[in-house]
């Protein structure tokens, strides 16, 4: 009975061996890939529609078979939907969410000869697993840009004597104080601040992804805090509404709002999920290795800025930010050049970032390289944590 139990162990890690190998080194062909998507909301959030828009433009552009799967939240319903999907053939299932990182782990151990990729997350790099991946994109350029054109915008309310330069305060909803967000609205802040130099932010957060009446009234109450334009990092419609409503000006994320929006809505920036994954797709039809990490980038098409709304934004805008977008190409401009904020009065020289991200909170790693606070260098997910001088976050948060 030993030797028994002991063969069938043998041919188990065998089978288990020859599947990473086809994994990594076999070619799959086309018709044999089937792309499962996982979203934790569906075509209303504006953060999942444009997950969900790149699944459809790469694999119909791909021509490789996909499922699409809506509502799936942050939990055991991740791993289940996830078993069901290699169930109906996927070779490859990608998830959109932070909180489904655990559930797709756990998938991706029990099923070896499958790829799991994952946005957002932060674990593939020390996880380990030949077959889970994680991704990102450098769209703190895309907010920073997106900020210049708000900043352009407060320089012309300030020269029509709308507001005077000490009331160019603006405001922003943001979904939770995780480094995603912080990293998100601090570069769209030093944006701001490389067109309008005296200009200081209030930021509320809602502790929820996808809450459209607590983004609505985020909004509002930072609009009747005094503040004279607003920018999100939550995925509703919300704060794009209530500005309207307010005729105060809007820089939206991930996808343009001037259909509803058309008198307050300026730019907006957002990841471009497709090139990850045609990438992907692309490396299982080949027999490439999928990187653990992967960071999409201006040059790789994956931040992008919407159309300017010239109704509301500031006249000159679109060339300046072909000017500034030139120079973050070509690192003549840095977005968190630490000598263009500081913390506590003081220049951040130094920074250990929690980037392993263990659980513990602890941080290892530094990040101050150049001049420059290294965002999306270690690892593809932001960790970018700091609170600099100038932000104000309101509330309990």
């Amino acid at each position: 009975m030993k030797k028994l139990v002991a063969l069938l162990l043998t041919i188990a890690l065998c089978l288990s061996c020859a599947g990473a190998f086809a994994l990594e080194g076999q070619p799959v062909a086309k018709e044999n890939v089937k792309v499962g998507f996982i979203f934790l909301h569906d075509e209303n959030s504006t953060y999942d529609l444009n997950f969900i828009n790149a699944a459809k433009e790469a694999c119909e552009e791909m021509g490789v078979d996909y499922i699409l799967r809506t509502n799936i939240d942050e939990g055991q319903a991740c791993y289940e939907t996830a078993v069901d999907l290699v169930a109906q053939g996927c070779t490859i299932i990608f998830a959109d969410s932070f909180g489904h990182e655990s559930f797709m782990i756990e998938a991706a151990m029990k099923y070896p000869n499958v790829e799991f990729c994952h946005a957002t997350g932060t674990r593939a790099h020390t996880e380990g697993l030949a077959n889970y991946h994680n991704a990102f994109a450098s769209i703190y350029e895309g907010r920073f840009l997106a900020g210049v054109a708000a900043g352009l915008k407060l320089n012309e309310m300030i020269d029509e004597g709308l507001i005077t330069a000490e009331e160019a305060k603006i405001g922003y909803v943001g979904a939770f104080p995780y480094a995603e967000v912080k990293s998100g609205y601090t570069s769209f802040f030093l944006g701001v601040r490389y067109a309008c130099p005296s200009v200081t932010m209030e930021v509320t957060f809602t502790n929820s992804w996808y809450d459209e009446a607590m983004e609505k009234e985020g909004a509002i109450s930072l609009i009747e805090d005094g503040c004279v334009l607003i920018s999100q990092h939550a995925d509703s419609m919300g704060a794009p509404t209530a500005c309207e409503e307010f005729g105060v000006p809007d820089v939206s994320y991930n996808g343009s709002t001037v259909d509803a929006c058309p008198n307050t809505f300026i730019v907006s920036s957002r990841i471009n999920w497709a090139p990850y994954m045609k990438h992907i797709i692309e490396a299982t039809i080949n027999g490439e290795a999928i990187e653990a990490d992967w960071t999409g980038t201006i040059a790789t098409d994956s931040v992008q800025l919407s159309e300017i709304n010239e109704l509301a934004a500031a006249a000159g805008t679109a060339e300046k930010l072909e000017e500034v977008k030139a120079g973050l190409e070509d690192g003549s401009i840095k977005v968190f050049d630490i000598t263009t904020f500081t913390v506590n009065g003081e220049t951040l020289n130094s920074y250990l970032a929690d980037v392993d991200d263990l659980g513990d909170y602890v941080p290892e790693t530094e990040v101050i390289l150049d001049g420059a606070f290294a965002e999306s260098l270690y690892r593809s997910a932001p960790y970018f944590d700091v609170n600099i001088d100038g932000i104000t976050i309101l509330g309990n948060n």
